[in-house]
This record gives structure tokens, C-alpha cells and sequence, in this order.
């Protein structure tokens, strides 16, 4: 009575062995490191190693070592904190051009433990660190590229009536429409107001020429401001969540300003690399009328715009924009199933495909261009100090001739590489931002900021550990030890499973784990009451064991179901540190409840399992 078959005492051994060895991790040291990734136009090389272990060994800071890790990146260790910070001075200022990099920790683990698969849990920013930045939206940008947006609008919609103007263009924050005649003006007037609600529409005349001026209003700038900065926003979580990020905080600050914490960075220097980075794409029709060597000499025509092919060729393109970025709905990186060179898969949303239907529609046999955008912020030495420059390239990728109409779906190709084509449809698949960012502050917060935090939560564990251990040794004795050993068994799972989840432990997640260690001997004291109640009634110990268990379990599961609906809910609609805390507690309550009726069962009946027993030392 009151034994196990051997196959199920076999698997709560293994999964207490399995959680050990998962657990393990978590007690190596973190080495300070540096992760370096190249740029585009410089990507990481079997030389990048040598190159960075020179500039090291030049400003006398000593590496611990530099490793290849996958993807192309590089790993820089170091013994101490404060080399890692020399350390990161040296890459700012002698390199920042070719590489970017960023401070994080790396577990110096033995080979076999990664050869497992084994990897520390992550710490949040409270406890590790990671990279704090302040981003500043450039709204006025926003302000004009939706004029401009209007600007193409209104030139497609007076065309489409027939309406003959001389030129649109921007000045003063205003789109002016010139015409030869009072009546082509005061046509268009009518078209504009009828199909443009939202600018405010005024005439004007100078000389012999007659002006439409079209403006956005206080208010709608405001709301294209406030959607720049909101959609920003969004874009921002999709691309650190496209990288798999855990518990990113991503908040509005102010009027034009977004904080964003990055707690247990997996990839700091990529996500710096994207945070930065503006990249997107536009479609263009190219200018085959005029010369382009005529724009070399400074006579660029009017409506067109010279620019360059990744060779260096110049090219004459329309300044009439098809599609951007910001009407892309998803991308992904692929084959051309022609040439087999990298290709970006482009989905266009309804207004996106659309034009892109009439303007190929229109121009069957004519060159189009796709030209790729990028804004980056790089650092450069001026007179010995360090001054942070934006930094923005525009290259045409790709020029292919138009041989059918399409819309909606089709392909980009002229990328050097795969790599290439990722890191683009990755871009475009998180959404285009609707204004250009600028980081303002930027901190990478080191580990020994939050060690306070991690002495102090690991400091009320073992308080309430050890609190819950006495107690229970005092007043159930060797029940009482049998829940002790199942509980530190308990801390181990939750720790093995955060860690094989590569979750993000935080402050309130150590105190769902506090929570957890006070919960977890609940079943057990549930258990012993009910096995002190069956004695008292006469049961033998056997017997009363074996009810003890039995008619507990049902309330154990009902208790227990009530606190995981509690964090499932607080999962479902909390945010940032609140999920932290529900996450832990979730997991608390189902290793707890394997620990506590099957694991201390297993104990118990190890120990009085299969033998007369004259009395229980409960």
C-alpha cells in the first residue's frame, strides 16, 4: 500500500533532474561583454576580429576573448565591468563608423551545458540592465511628407479632370497650384475643396499668373502629428517583438519624445541597429526624356530627381513617389525564381495597389526604380570629441521594365545578399515609421546597477524560504521535512523552466515567486490536516495517508485553477513588470502543484510506503 510503480517514481526523478540541469545555468558567472555587428555597407568578417583586438590592444584594454557568434556578429569579452566600459569608449570612437555595438553579459558556460541548449534566464532592467533610449520624432517631417502625400494626390486628381496647371509645389508649409488663366484656376479651386475636405483652399494671383494654395488646418496637423508619433510607436513594438524581445517597454513621453527600456537585451547591438535605423522603399518611374548627364552638370529638370545605382551610375528619376513604405502591409525575403538572386515579396494595402495598378497600367514598357532608403545615426571624431551625425543614404536598387500591369503583391530584387533581404522585409514587415526619429539619449544600463535589486529579491526569498522551512519542520517533523525538500524542488523548476522559456525575470516576477514559496506549502498543509484528521478518526496510518492524499486533491485543484485564472487574466491585459509578475506566478502554481502531490508523495512513500507503521511523526 501507498507505493508507486517504479515507471512513474522513474519520471518525477527525471523531471527533478531534467529542472536541475536547466537550472544550472543560472549559478555560472556573466561575463562583461560587447556584441559588435557590422553595418551594411561593412559586414563582419573573419579580419573584424583581428581588427577590434588591435584597436583594444592599442588603448591598453586587456579581452577576455572574441568569439563568432551566429549571424554574423562578434563577441568581445572582458574580465570586469570597467573594462567593458574602456572597452566601449574604444569601439565608439575608433570604429563606431564600421560596426555598431552594445554592452550586454554573456554566461561563461561549459561546452556541454551549450551543447544542451542550457542558457541563464533573463534578468529585466531593474535587475540586469540593458539599453535605455530616448527617441525624439521629428513631427514637422510628418507634417510635410503628408503634404507631399496631398501634393501627388492633387496633381493625379487634375490630370484625371483634365484641369491644365503650370506647376504644383511646397512653399511655406502650403501646396501652390499655378495656372495660366482666372477660369482653369477657379476649376480647380472646386475639384480640390470637393475631393480634398480636409485642406483649407484659398486663390490668389501675381501678375499673370493665378494660384490655388491648399494648406492643412491647425487641427488636422495636429492629428497627423499625434498618428505620426502613435504609429511610430507601434512600429517600434513591432520591430523589437519581430526580434523576439521579452517584456519591452514601449511608452509615449510628452508631445513628441518615446522611451523605450529593452530589459534582458538578447540582441542589443541589432536592436540598436533597428531602433536607429530608417529603412524603406519607393517606387519611381524613370525619367527616359531627358539627358542625365545634362543633370551631372548641374540642369536638373523640373519633376525629376538625380540619383544613384548601387554601382554608382546616375540615374534620372520622377519625383512623383508610386508607393512608400508606409503602404506596405507585409514583406518577405525570398528567391527570384528567374535569376535566383535575394528578393524582397512586397504586399501593398488597397490605396497602395491601386496606384501602383494605374501607373503601371499607364507606363506598360517603361523603366521603373526602387529606391532604398536608410537613416542611421553614426559618430564621428571632431576635434577629439565625439559628435553624432544622421546619416542618410538613397540608392536605387533595382531598375526593371514594366511588363504587365500589377498590384497588390510583387517582388524587389537588386540586393547584394540574403542577409539583405531579411533585414529589409523585417523593416517593412513591422511597419514604416511615419516621421523620422532621432535618438536623443541613449543608456545601456550595466548589470552592477541592479546587483541592490538582485541581493535584496534573492535576500526575501531565502527569508521566506526559510521562515516556511522552520515552520513547517516544527510543526509536521518528517511531513513537515518532505515538504521542505519539495519545495526548494519547487524553486528549482521555476527557475528551470523560466530558464528553458528564456523568459525575463524581473522585480515583481521575484515577487510572484515569493508569493509562490508561501502558496506552494498550502497543498501540502491541506494534506497533512487531512492525514492528522483521519488518524484522529481512528484510521490507520496507511489508510489515513492514502485518504490524506486522496480527498485533498480536489481542493487543491480548485484553489490552485482559481490563482491561475487570476494570471491568466492579469497576463491577458497587463503590461510590461504586471506580466513579469503573472508569468512566475503561473508557472509557481503548476510546479507547485507537481511538487506537492506528486513529488511529495513519492517521498512519503519511500519513506512509509510498503511497511506496517505503528505511528506517523506528524
Amino acid at each position: 500500500m501507498n507505493r508507486y510503480p517504479l515507471w512513474k517514481n522513474l519520471l518525477i526523478l527525471a523531471v527533478v533532474l531534467v529542472g536541475l540541469l536547466y537550472a544550472l545555468p543560472n549559478l555560472f558567472p556573466q561575463d562583461p561583454s560587447i556584441q559588435v555587428t557590422g553595418t551594411r555597407d561593412n559586414p563582419v568578417t573573419e579580419a573584424s576580429a583581428a581588427e577590434i583586438a588591435a584597436a583594444m590592444e592599442n588603448a591598453a584594454v586587456p579581452v577576455k576573448d572574441i568569439e563568432r557568434l551566429p549571424g554574423d556578429k562578434l563577441l568581445v569579452r572582458f574580465t570586469t565591468p570597467s573594462e567593458q566600459l574602456r572597452g566601449a569608449e574604444v569601439m565608439e570612437q575608433t570604429l563606431s563608423d564600421r560596426y555598431n555595438s552594445a554592452l550586454t553579459t554573456s554566461p561563461d558556460l561549459p561546452g556541454w551545458l551549450e551543447a544542451l541548449n542550457a542558457q541563464p534566464m533573463f534578468l529585466g532592467l531593474d535587475l540586469r540592465g540593458g539599453i535605455h533610449v530616448l527617441i525624439d520624432v521629428d513631427m514637422e517631417a510628418a507634417v510635410d511628407q503628408a503634404l507631399e502625400r496631398y501634393t501627388g494626390d492633387i496633381r493625379t486628381e487634375l490630370r484625371k479632370q483634365k484641369v491644365r496647371y503650370l506647376t504644383i509645389t511646397r512653399d511655406a508649409g502650403r501646396i501652390a497650384v499655378r495656372f495660366r488663366d482666372e477660369a482653369a484656376r477657379d476649376e480647380a479651386q472646386q475639384i480640390i475643396r470637393k475631393e480634398f475636405r480636409d485642406l483649407t483652399v484659398d486663390t490668389g494671383a501675381e501678375g499673370a499668373n493665378y494660384f490655388v494654395y491648399a494648406a492643412l488646418p491647425p487641427q488636422i496637423q495636429e492629428e497627423v502629428k499625434d498618428f505620426a508619433l502613435e504609429q511610430n510607436i507601434t512600429t517600434l513594438r513591432n520591430r523589437v517583438n519581430a526580434l523576439g524581445v521579452a517584456e519591452p517597454i514601449i511608452a509615449r513621453q510628452g508631445e513628441r519624445r518615446i522611451v523605450v527600456q529593452l530589459p534582458g537585451a538578447q540582441d542589443p547591438a541589432r536592436l540598436k541597429e533597428l531602433l536607429g535605423a530608417t529603412a524603406t522603399l519607393e517606387y519611381r518611374l524613370v525619367d527616359t526624356e531627358h539627358d542625365v548627364r545634362d543633370a551631372l552638370d548641374g540642369r536638373v529638370p523640373v519633376g525629376s530627381a538625380l540619383y544613384r545605382e548601387r554601382n554608382g551610375q546616375p540615374i534620372l528619376l520622377s519625383r512623383r513617389v508610386i508607393v512608400t513604405g508606409d503602404q506596405i502591409t507585409d514583406a518577405s525575403a525570398g528567391f527570384d525564381q528567374q535569376s535566383g538572386s535575394p528578393a524582397v515579396f512586397v504586399n501593398l494595402d488597397g490605396q497602395g495597389a491601386r496606384r501602383m495598378r494605374n501607373v503601371t497600367t499607364e507606363n506598360v514598357g517603361k523603366p521603373m526604380a526602387v529606391v532604398f532608403i536608410e537613416s542611421r545615426t553614426v559618430t564621428r571624431m571632431v576635434d577629439g570629441e565625439p559628435v553624432k551625425e544622421r546619416e542618410r543614404t538613397e540608392e536605387v536598387i533595382s531598375v526593371a521594365n514594366i511588363l504587365e500591369p500589377f498590384g497588390r503583391r510583387f517582388q524587389t530584387t537588386g540586393l547584394d545578399s540574403s542577409d539583405e533581404a531579411h533585414n529589409l522585409a523585417l523593416l517593412l514587415r513591422a511597419g514604416a515609421l511615419a516621421a523620422p526619429i532621432e535618438i536623443v539619449e541613449e543608456r545601456t544600463i550595466g548589470p552592477s546597477l541592479g546587483q541592490d535589486n538582485i541581493d535584496q529579491g534573492f535576500r526575501s526569498v531565502m527569508i521566506g524560504l526559510a521562515l516556511v522551512v522552520v515552520f513547517m519542520a516544527l510543526y509536521y517533523r518528517v511531513f513537515g521535512l518532505v515538504a521542505d525538500l519539495v519545495l526548494i524542488v519547487n524553486l528549482v523548476l521555476i527557475v528551470a523552466v523560466l530558464s528553458a522559456l528564456q523568459a525575463t525575470l524581473t522585480m515583481p516576477g521575484i515577487a510572484g515567486i515569493v508569493l509562490t514559496v508561501g502558496m506552494a506549502v498550502d497543498a501540502n498543509v491541506l494534506i497533512f490536516e487531512r492525514i492528522r484528521e483521519e488518524i484522529r478518526n481512528g484510521s490507520s496510518p496507511q489508510a489515513s495517508i492514502h485518504a490524506g492524499y486522496d480527498k485533498a486533491l480536489s481542493t487543491i485543484v480548485d484553489a490552485n485553477i482559481t490563482t491561475l485564472i487570476a494570471a491568466t487574466v492579469l497576463f491577458s491585459f497587463g503590461t510590461g513588470p504586471i506580466k513579469g509578475f503573472a508569468v512566475t506566478l503561473f508557472i509557481g502554481i503548476l510546479t507547485s502543484m507537481f511538487t506537492a502531490i506528486l513529488g511529495s508523495r513519492a517521498v512519503i512513500n519511500l519513506i512509509y510506503g510498503g511497511r506496517r507503521v505503528p505511528r506517523l511523526a506528524i
